[in-house]
C-alpha cells in the first residue's frame, strides 16, 4: 500500500475514473466536490415526481464502459441494467421523418429507400469507420498526449491515410452519398464535436460506427446510474468523498502544490488532479506564475457548443416521439454556421428531444411524460429569461406540428438551463457544454496538457484536455491522468 495522499477536485466522470484507478494502486484518494452530490455534469434532480438527468443523455461506445469496469474485475451489469434502444432514434425533417434502426440490415434498407445503391457505400463507409474506431480508440485515444513519440505507433503511421486525418467529414460523406437527409444523418454526430463538418477530420466517422453499428443504449434509472456505479466502485476501493467543497485556490510552494484553500478544511496531499474546468483551474485557482496558458491562448481555442436545455414534465403521453429525437426540420447548414462561423443565437435552430419515459417508467409519474430538450448554441453567448422563453415557444410550436401535442398546455414541471448556468455550476469556460472542439489542431498533444508544466505534482483531466469531450472520453481521461500520477511517483 502507498502512503501517498492524492486529492482530486471534482466528482464528474473523469474525477471518478482517476479516483478508482489510483485507489486500485493503493493510494489514499480524497475527492473534493463543489456540489452536494457526485456526478458533475451528469447530476440529476427529482421534482414533482419526475427525475431528470441534467447533462449527458446518449449512451454510446458501450465497450469503453465495459473496459473501465473490467479493469477492476467488474462488469457494467454488476451496477446497472443496460438496454439497447430499438429503433435507436427518430429524425424529423421538414416534410418527412425516419427511425434509425438498431439492425444494420434494416439500416441498409433505410438508405436504399432514400438513395438507390447507397447501402453499398454505407457498408464501405462503416467498414472504414470501424477501422478508425478500433485504431483511434485503442492506439490514439488511450494516450496522454504528452510526447510526439506517442504518435510513432506502427498502426497509426501505417494507417494514417486510412484514418482520413487530412480529409474533412463533409467531403468524405458527400463523395459517398447524394441524398441530403442521409448526409445530415451522418454529419449530425460531429455537430457536437466543435466544428463544421467541412472543418472536422473524417477520422471522426468513427462516431458513426459508434452510433450506427455499436448502437444507442440506456441505463435504466437514468444516466446518473453510471456516476452512481463509479461512485460505488470508488467507495469499494476506499476512496473518500467530501461534498459541498468550493475550492478557491491551489497553494503552491516551490514547484509543488501543497494545499487547497476552500470553504471547508481540506487535507494536505502529495499530488493533485483537477477535473474541474481546466481554464478555471489555471486562471482562477493558480497564481499567474504557475499558469502554462494565458487568456489569449484560451480565447484562441475553438470551442465545442454550449446549449440551451429545458427539463419538462407534462401530463399525458406524447405520441410520435421515441426515446431520442432529432428535429432537423430547419436549415442544418445555417444553424451550424450560427454556432461556429458567426456565433449568435440561432434563428431557426435544430434541436434534440429526449423522452426517457418512453423507455423507463421510473422517471415520470404514471400517465405523464419526462422530456429533455436541447438546442446547441455557440459558447460565450449571453442568455436572458426572455431568450429562454422565446426559444421554448419556438420548439413547442415545432414539436406540436410534428406530434400534435402542445407541451405548454400540459405543462406540470418546467426548468431551463443555459450558458450562464454552466458558468455558475461548473465554472465552464465561455459557458461551454462539450469542451474543446475536436479539430485537427486541437487533437492529442495539441490539446491543453494533462500534466502541468510549472507545478510538478498537478495534473488535469476532463473534456478540456485529452482525449476530448463526451462521457467515454472523460472516463478515459481520468485513467490517463491517474497513470501520470503513478508515473510521477515512480520517477
Amino acid at each position: 500500500m502507498s502512503n501517498k495522499n492524492i486529492t482530486i477536485i471534482g466528482a464528474g466522470f473523469s474525477g471518478l475514473s482517476s479516483a478508482c484507478y489510483l485507489a486500485k494502486q493503493g493510494y489514499n484518494v480524497t475527492v473534493c466536490e463543489k456540489h452536494d452530490m457526485i456526478g458533475g455534469r451528469c447530476r440529476s434532480y427529482t421534482e414533482d415526481g419526475f427525475t431528470f438527468d441534467m447533462g449527458p443523455s446518449w449512451y454510446w461506445m458501450p465497450d469503453v464502459f465495459e473496459r473501465f469496469f473490467a479493469d477492476f474485475g467488474k462488469k457494467v451489469s454488476d451496477y446497472y441494467d443496460l438496454v439497447r434502444l430499438s429503433p435507436s432514434y427518430r429524425v424529423y425533417f421538414t416534410d418527412d421523418y425516419f427511425d434509425v434502426p438498431s439492425s444494420l440490415e434494416e439500416l441498409y434498407q433505410l438508405f436504399e429507400r432514400y438513395e438507390e445503391g447507397s447501402s453499398i457505400n454505407l457498408k464501405i463507409f462503416l467498414k472504414e469507420a470501424e477501422y478508425k474506431y478500433k485504431v483511434g480508440i485503442n492506439d490514439l485515444v488511450y494516450k496522454p498526449g504528452i510526447n510526439l513519440s506517442e504518435l510513432l505507433d506502427i498502426k497509426l503511421i501505417s494507417g494514417v491515410f486510412k484514418l482520413d486525418v487530412f480529409k474533412s467529414m463533409s467531403s468524405h460523406i458527400h463523395k459517398l452519398f447524394k441524398n441530403e437527409k442521409l448526409r445530415q444523418l451522418l454529419e449530425f454526430p460531429v455537430l457536437f464535436l466543435g466544428a463544421l463538418p467541412e472543418q472536422t477530420p473524417a477520422l471522426y466517422s468513427l462516431m458513426n460506427y459508434a452510433d450506427l453499428a455499436l448502437g444507442t443504449w440506456y441505463p435504466m434509472g437514468g444516466m446518473q446510474k453510471i456516476a452512481d456505479a463509479m461512485y460505488q466502485l470508488a467507495i469499494e476501493l476506499g476512496v473518500k468523498f467530501e461534498t459541498s467543497i468550493d475550492v478557491q485556490k491551489i497553494n503552491v510552494e516551490g514547484k509543488l502544490a501543497k494545499t487547497l484553500t476552500a470553504n471547508k478544511t481540506c487535507n494536505d496531499f502529495d499530488a493533485l488532479i483537477s477535473s474541474a474546468d481546466y481554464h478555471y483551474t489555471e486562471q482562477k485557482l493558480l497564481d499567474s506564475k504557475f499558469r502554462k496558458y494565458d487568456e489569449s491562448y484560451w480565447n484562441s481555442r475553438k470551442m465545442a457548443p454550449s446549449c440551451l436545455i429545458y427539463y419538462i414534465g407534462v401530463e399525458g403521453k406524447v405520441n410520435n416521439l421515441l426515446h431520442h429525437n432529432l428535429f432537423f426540420d430547419a436549415d442544418f447548414a445555417k444553424h451550424s454556421k450560427e454556432i461556429y462561423t458567426t456565433p449568435t443565437w440561432p434563428n431557426e435552430p435544430l434541436f434534440y428531444v429526449c423522452c426517457p419515459s418512453k423507455t423507463d417508467a421510473t422517471v415520470a409519474p404514471d400517465g405523464y411524460e419526462n422530456l429533455f430538450i436541447l438546442i446547441p448554441v455557440a459558447p460565450g453567448l449571453t442568455d436572458t429569461e426572455q431568450i429562454r422563453t422565446s426559444y421554448f415557444n419556438l420548439v413547442n410550436d415545432r414539436i406540436k406540428i410534428k406530434t400534435g401535442f402542445d407541451l405548454k398546455q400540459n405543462l406540470v414541471h418546467f426548468k431551463s438551463y443555459a450558458p450562464t448556468n454552466f458558468v455558475d455550476d461548473y465554472n465552464a469556460f465561455k459557458g461551454n457544454a462539450y469542451g474543446l472542439a475536436n479539430t485537427l489542431l486541437q487533437t492529442a498533444h495539441l490539446k491543453p496538457s494533462i500534466k502541468s508544466k510549472k507545478v510538478k505534482n498537478l495534473f488535469y483531466t476532463g473534456q478540456l484536455t485529452v482525449p476530448g469531450p463526451g462521457v467515454p472520453p472523460s472516463i478515459i481521461s481520468g485513467k490517463l491522468a491517474a497513470e501520470q500520477v503513478i508515473n510521477y511517483f515512480k520517477n
